[in-house]
């Protein structure tokens, strides 16, 4: 057991103490399934996932997993079986439904969180033609985004941009502070990272910049078999999730502190400067297909994906358990 793990284990006694949970779920069938999987990956702006643990338990589920990533392609892990849902980057769950793998998006959680840095030469977005992007690997998160982002301003991602590709995030940015690439694009806590580094500058932030900040960053995906043979605990798990998402905008103190104690950010600060800056009010108000017809509109214009985007919606979106929610989680 590792040190991470021991201390999620050994703080999980003082966790619904520390966040000031009730003890008491709905009345309503308890989930057909008392475990459930969850990703975890090295991305504090997933504040929400890690606080639904205590949520989770107050939903019936006795087995709660974090599956740790094998690779920085967290649609696909759900896809693939390997995690019953998860926050996702939006961007990066379009090439997985387009490919018709059983995904299924259910939910937004929050805008922002991904800042694109480039080194002093790049002055904006169209300057990154022929420059080296660095991304984790070839279909992650900071590859479709930014292929999105430059598709945005008339740019092909696929022939305009030279993508250097790294074994993981953390070497992604390694790479990108020593020079190796021209541009990296970031989530918490690398953009406070390389802040205090004095590393480059940033052309596009997605909590402030438009049309960017109007867009959700994050929403839930779920494997389409586990919606589909366990509805009570698909309902019951994005509830879960969306309790931590209004505890992250309610609370940041407690959220960022919470983090801490379960060791997922050591560095308060850092925890509370994330849980303060984004959004994560917005899961009520913006409306997710917006999101993703945006976001698939772009990659459709440049050939990344073949179905066009309302099919693709009406293929890898289920609202019934969002709608529902919305109306038992009044702000």
């Amino acid at each position: 057991m590792n040190r991470r793990r021991f201390l999620q284990q050994t703080s999980a006694l003082g966790a619904a103490g520390l966040l000031g949970l009730p003890g008491e779920s709905r009345a309503e069938p308890p989930p057909e399934v008392s475990r459930i999987r969850l990703l975890h990956a090295p991305s504090i702006c997933l504040a929400p996932q890690l606080l639904a643990e205590e949520f989770l338990r107050m939903e019936g589920f006795s087995e709660i997993e974090y599956v740790e990533l094998k690779v920085n392609k967290l649609s696909s892990e759900v896809a693939s079986g390997r995690a019953d849902l998860s926050q996702v980057a939006t961007p990066e769950v379009i090439p997985v439904i387009d490919a018709g793998e059983p995904v299924v998006v259910l939910a937004g959680v929050h805008a922002g969180c991904y800042e694109l840095f480039a080194h002093d030469h790049v002055r904006r977005v169209s300057d990154l033609r022929g420059k080296r992007v660095v991304i984790s690997a070839i279909g992650s998160p900071e590859q479709i985004y930014v292929s999105s982002i430059a598709a945005y301003v008339g740019m092909n991602p696929r022939e305009d941009l030279d993508w250097v590709v790294a074994e993981s995030s953390a070497d992604a940015m390694r790479m990108y502070s020593e020079g190796k690439a021209d541009a990296f694009l970031a989530f918490p806590p690398q953009p406070q990272e390389l802040r205090a580094k004095r590393i480059g500058r940033v052309i596009v932030d997605t909590t402030n910049d438009r049309p960017w900040s109007q867009y959700f960053c994050c929403v839930v995906a779920a494997n389409r078999n586990f919606v589909r043979q366990y509805p009570v605990a698909a309902k019951r798990a994005l509830r879960a999730m969306l309790k931590g998402t209004d505890l992250c905008a309610r609370d940041p103190e407690r959220a960022a502190r919470y983090l801490v104690a379960k060791d997922y950010e050591p560095r308060y600060a850092i925890g509370l400067e994330v849980m303060k800056s984004l959004p994560y009010n917005l899961w009520r108000e913006v409306n997710p297909e917006d999101t993703l017809r945006f976001h698939a509109l772009r990659l459709h214009e440049v050939g990344m994906i073949k179905t066009a985007p309302q099919k693709l919606i009406e293929r890898g979106t289920d609202w019934r358990f969002l709608n529902e929610l919305k109306r038992e989680l009044k702000a």
